[in-house]
Protein backbone atom coordinates (compact mmCIF):
# COMPACT_ATOMS: atom_id res chain seq x y z
CA UNK A 1 0.00 0.00 0.00
CA UNK A 2 1.25 3.49 -0.70
CA UNK A 3 0.54 5.77 1.84
CA UNK A 4 0.80 9.56 1.42
CA UNK A 5 3.91 11.22 1.74
CA UNK A 6 7.36 9.15 1.12
CA UNK A 7 7.75 5.88 2.95
CA UNK A 8 10.81 3.55 3.51
CA UNK A 9 12.44 1.55 0.73
CA UNK A 10 11.14 -1.70 1.19
CA UNK A 11 13.04 -5.00 0.39
CA UNK A 12 10.62 -6.31 -2.42
CA UNK A 13 9.94 -2.33 -3.62
CA UNK A 14 6.52 -3.17 -3.17
CA UNK A 15 5.39 0.48 -3.86
CA UNK A 16 6.42 -0.17 -7.40
CA UNK A 17 3.85 -2.83 -8.80
CA UNK A 18 0.59 -1.04 -8.75
CA UNK A 19 2.41 0.97 -11.84
CA UNK A 20 2.83 -1.94 -14.12
CA UNK A 21 5.65 -4.01 -15.80
CA UNK A 22 8.16 -1.63 -16.69
CA UNK A 23 7.97 -0.30 -12.91
CA UNK A 24 8.28 -3.57 -11.29
CA UNK A 25 11.32 -4.81 -10.05
CA UNK A 26 12.05 -8.41 -8.74
CA UNK A 27 14.25 -8.74 -5.92
CA UNK A 28 14.61 -12.02 -5.14
CA UNK A 29 14.54 -14.96 -7.63
CA UNK A 30 11.72 -17.48 -7.72
CA UNK A 31 12.37 -20.28 -5.21
CA UNK A 32 12.21 -22.73 -7.86
CA UNK A 33 14.74 -21.55 -9.80
CA UNK A 34 18.01 -23.29 -9.64
CA UNK A 35 21.47 -21.27 -8.25
CA UNK A 36 23.04 -21.52 -11.90
CA UNK A 37 20.16 -20.28 -13.63
CA UNK A 38 20.25 -16.70 -11.81
CA UNK A 39 20.56 -14.51 -15.37
CA UNK A 40 23.63 -12.63 -16.05
CA UNK A 41 24.32 -9.11 -14.56
CA UNK A 42 24.38 -6.19 -16.67
CA UNK A 43 27.86 -5.40 -15.94
CA UNK A 44 28.99 -8.66 -17.19
CA UNK A 45 27.03 -7.66 -20.19
CA UNK A 46 28.64 -4.32 -20.64
CA UNK A 47 31.99 -5.73 -19.99
CA UNK A 48 32.04 -8.65 -21.61
CA UNK A 49 30.93 -8.38 -24.76
CA UNK A 50 31.51 -10.56 -27.74
CA UNK A 51 30.15 -10.63 -31.63
CA UNK A 52 29.61 -14.38 -30.97
CA UNK A 53 26.18 -14.49 -30.36
CA UNK A 54 25.76 -17.33 -27.96
CA UNK A 55 28.71 -15.73 -25.76
CA UNK A 56 26.96 -12.31 -25.78
CA UNK A 57 23.87 -11.34 -24.04
CA UNK A 58 23.63 -8.52 -25.98
CA UNK A 59 23.83 -9.75 -28.99
CA UNK A 60 21.12 -12.47 -28.37
CA UNK A 61 18.90 -9.80 -27.26
CA UNK A 62 19.15 -7.80 -30.12
CA UNK A 63 18.60 -10.75 -32.71
CA UNK A 64 15.56 -11.51 -30.88
CA UNK A 65 14.04 -8.16 -30.83
CA UNK A 66 15.18 -8.17 -34.59
CA UNK A 67 13.33 -11.47 -35.30
CA UNK A 68 10.02 -10.67 -33.41
CA UNK A 69 10.04 -7.04 -35.52
CA UNK A 70 11.08 -8.70 -38.72
CA UNK A 71 13.48 -5.66 -38.65
CA UNK A 72 15.64 -5.38 -42.03
CA UNK A 73 19.13 -4.41 -40.18
CA UNK A 74 20.34 -5.17 -36.99
CA UNK A 75 20.99 -1.63 -36.04
CA UNK A 76 17.16 -0.99 -36.07
CA UNK A 77 16.81 -3.93 -33.18
CA UNK A 78 19.73 -2.48 -31.21
CA UNK A 79 17.70 0.53 -31.36
CA UNK A 80 14.94 -0.76 -30.12
CA UNK A 81 16.41 -2.55 -28.08
CA UNK A 82 18.36 0.10 -25.85
CA UNK A 83 15.05 1.88 -25.53
CA UNK A 84 13.15 -0.50 -23.95
CA UNK A 85 15.89 -1.31 -21.57
CA UNK A 86 16.18 2.58 -21.15
CA UNK A 87 12.62 2.94 -20.17
CA UNK A 88 12.87 -0.04 -17.43
CA UNK A 89 15.73 1.90 -15.86
CA UNK A 90 14.14 5.00 -16.03
CA UNK A 91 10.96 3.82 -14.79
CA UNK A 92 12.34 2.34 -11.47
CA UNK A 93 14.60 5.04 -10.14
CA UNK A 94 12.00 8.03 -11.29
CA UNK A 95 8.92 5.51 -9.37
CA UNK A 96 11.37 5.39 -6.51
CA UNK A 97 12.24 9.03 -6.13
CA UNK A 98 8.52 10.07 -6.64
CA UNK A 99 6.94 7.31 -4.33
CA UNK A 100 9.59 6.68 -1.86
CA UNK A 101 12.04 9.64 -1.67
CA UNK A 102 14.64 7.27 -2.13
CA UNK A 103 16.13 5.01 -5.33
CA UNK A 104 17.74 1.63 -4.97
CA UNK A 105 21.25 1.19 -6.24
CA UNK A 106 21.50 -0.05 -9.41
CA UNK A 107 25.02 -1.14 -9.90
CA UNK A 108 24.94 -3.14 -12.85
CA UNK A 109 26.94 -5.71 -10.70
CA UNK A 110 23.33 -5.64 -8.27
CA UNK A 111 21.03 -6.11 -11.44
CA UNK A 112 20.54 -9.02 -13.39
CA UNK A 113 18.58 -9.10 -16.86
CA UNK A 114 17.29 -11.87 -18.36
CA UNK A 115 18.21 -11.38 -22.40
CA UNK A 116 15.41 -13.46 -23.41
CA UNK A 117 12.83 -12.09 -22.14
CA UNK A 118 9.93 -10.65 -23.49
CA UNK A 119 8.99 -6.76 -22.96
CA UNK A 120 8.91 -5.10 -20.57
CA UNK A 121 13.03 -6.62 -19.87
CA UNK A 122 13.00 -8.82 -16.84
CA UNK A 123 15.38 -7.39 -14.31
CA UNK A 124 15.90 -8.56 -10.55
CA UNK A 125 17.80 -6.74 -8.34
CA UNK A 126 20.16 -8.75 -5.71
CA UNK A 127 20.09 -6.40 -3.18
CA UNK A 128 18.55 -3.33 -2.17
CA UNK A 129 20.79 -0.85 -0.77
CA UNK A 130 18.86 2.94 -0.56
CA UNK A 131 20.32 5.98 -1.97
CA UNK A 132 18.76 9.52 -2.00
CA UNK A 133 16.80 10.39 -4.95
CA UNK A 134 18.56 13.60 -5.89
CA UNK A 135 18.67 13.91 -9.90
CA UNK A 136 22.82 14.25 -9.56
CA UNK A 137 22.31 10.72 -7.83
CA UNK A 138 19.75 9.41 -10.13
CA UNK A 139 21.87 10.61 -12.96
CA UNK A 140 24.94 8.58 -11.78
CA UNK A 141 22.85 5.54 -11.34
CA UNK A 142 21.32 5.21 -14.51
CA UNK A 143 23.09 7.66 -16.85
CA UNK A 144 26.33 6.64 -15.90
CA UNK A 145 25.85 3.24 -14.78
CA UNK A 146 23.80 2.11 -17.22
CA UNK A 147 23.17 3.94 -20.16
CA UNK A 148 26.53 5.33 -21.32
CA UNK A 149 28.50 1.79 -21.26
CA UNK A 150 25.17 0.54 -23.62
CA UNK A 151 25.21 3.28 -25.85
CA UNK A 152 29.12 2.65 -26.27
CA UNK A 153 28.64 -0.87 -26.96
CA UNK A 154 25.65 -0.53 -29.49
CA UNK A 155 27.18 2.32 -31.31
CA UNK A 156 30.25 0.46 -31.69
CA UNK A 157 28.75 -2.84 -32.30
CA UNK A 158 25.76 -2.01 -34.84
CA UNK A 159 27.25 1.81 -35.91
CA UNK A 160 23.93 2.80 -34.06
CA UNK A 161 24.32 6.67 -33.56
CA UNK A 162 24.89 7.67 -30.72
CA UNK A 163 22.74 10.66 -30.87
CA UNK A 164 19.88 8.25 -31.79
CA UNK A 165 20.73 6.30 -28.77
CA UNK A 166 20.28 9.19 -26.49
CA UNK A 167 17.52 10.20 -28.26
CA UNK A 168 15.86 6.92 -27.45
CA UNK A 169 16.91 7.54 -23.68
CA UNK A 170 15.20 10.92 -23.01
CA UNK A 171 12.10 9.68 -24.57
CA UNK A 172 12.49 6.72 -22.66
CA UNK A 173 12.15 8.69 -19.68
CA UNK A 174 9.96 10.90 -20.76
CA UNK A 175 7.82 8.36 -21.26
CA UNK A 176 8.38 6.64 -17.92
CA UNK A 177 7.50 10.56 -16.28
CA UNK A 178 3.81 10.29 -18.30
CA UNK A 179 3.38 6.80 -17.16
CA UNK A 180 3.57 8.07 -13.65
CA UNK A 181 1.52 11.47 -13.66
CA UNK A 182 -1.31 9.30 -15.13
CA UNK A 183 -1.34 7.00 -12.47
CA UNK A 184 -0.34 9.52 -9.79
CA UNK A 185 -3.57 11.48 -11.04
CA UNK A 186 -5.98 8.50 -11.43
CA UNK A 187 -5.27 7.77 -7.88
CA UNK A 188 -5.09 11.35 -6.31
CA UNK A 189 -1.19 11.49 -5.89
CA UNK A 190 -0.91 15.16 -7.01
CA UNK A 191 2.55 14.92 -4.66
CA UNK A 192 3.88 11.77 -6.65
CA UNK A 193 3.02 13.65 -9.93
CA UNK A 194 4.34 17.23 -8.86
CA UNK A 195 8.03 15.05 -7.99
CA UNK A 196 8.11 13.08 -10.73
CA UNK A 197 7.67 16.21 -12.88
CA UNK A 198 10.07 18.08 -11.35
CA UNK A 199 12.57 15.38 -11.26
CA UNK A 200 12.46 14.48 -15.08
CA UNK A 201 12.70 17.94 -16.16
CA UNK A 202 16.31 18.16 -13.75
CA UNK A 203 17.26 14.71 -15.44
CA UNK A 204 16.52 16.14 -19.41
CA UNK A 205 18.65 19.30 -18.46
CA UNK A 206 21.73 16.82 -18.46
CA UNK A 207 23.92 17.49 -21.33
CA UNK A 208 23.42 14.11 -22.95
CA UNK A 209 19.73 14.87 -22.80
CA UNK A 210 19.07 18.19 -23.19
CA UNK A 211 19.59 18.74 -27.09
CA UNK A 212 17.40 15.32 -27.71
CA UNK A 213 13.85 16.91 -27.29
CA UNK A 214 11.45 18.97 -25.75
CA UNK A 215 9.20 18.31 -23.13
CA UNK A 216 5.75 20.35 -22.37
CA UNK A 217 3.59 19.33 -19.97
CA UNK A 218 3.97 15.51 -20.09
CA UNK A 219 4.46 15.68 -23.61
CA UNK A 220 7.53 15.14 -25.44
CA UNK A 221 8.43 15.36 -29.13
CA UNK A 222 12.13 14.53 -29.75
CA UNK A 223 14.65 15.33 -32.49
CA UNK A 224 15.54 11.84 -33.79
CA UNK A 225 13.79 9.02 -34.64
CA UNK A 226 14.12 5.44 -33.52
CA UNK A 227 14.11 3.85 -36.92
CA UNK A 228 11.08 2.07 -35.61
CA UNK A 229 9.10 3.17 -38.83
CA UNK A 230 11.50 1.08 -40.96
CA UNK A 231 10.05 -2.48 -39.53
CA UNK A 232 7.02 -3.78 -41.60
CA UNK A 233 3.85 -1.81 -40.40
CA UNK A 234 5.77 0.24 -38.26
CA UNK A 235 4.98 3.52 -38.21
CA UNK A 236 6.29 6.28 -36.16
CA UNK A 237 6.19 7.06 -32.46
CA UNK A 238 3.78 9.28 -30.82
CA UNK A 239 7.13 11.72 -29.86
CA UNK A 240 8.89 11.00 -32.84
CA UNK A 241 10.48 13.91 -35.04
CA UNK A 242 8.70 12.75 -37.88
CA UNK A 243 4.50 13.22 -38.26
CA UNK A 244 4.83 10.47 -40.89
CA UNK A 245 7.40 7.24 -41.79
CA UNK A 246 10.19 9.47 -44.51
CA UNK A 247 10.77 8.33 -47.54
CA UNK A 248 14.51 9.26 -47.92
CA UNK A 249 17.83 7.37 -46.91
CA UNK A 250 17.28 5.40 -43.61
CA UNK A 251 20.66 6.63 -43.12
CA UNK A 252 19.00 10.86 -43.00
CA UNK A 253 17.32 9.77 -39.30
CA UNK A 254 20.10 7.88 -37.66
CA UNK A 255 20.91 10.72 -35.69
Amino acid sequence: MVLLGFVDLDPDLAALRPLGGFFALRTALPATAAPHASPPTLAHVYENGSPDVYGDSMTFRVRKVGDALRAPELRIAASVAQQGLAARLWSVALGCAALYGRIPDLDPRLLHWDPDASAPDDLWLSAVRPLPADAETVTGVVLDGHLRPLTDHLHARYRVAEGLLWGNAASALAGAARQLDGWARDHGRTDVAARARARTVELLAHPLLAGAGTLTGTAFRRRSCCLYYRVPGGGVCGDCCFTRPPRSSPRATSG
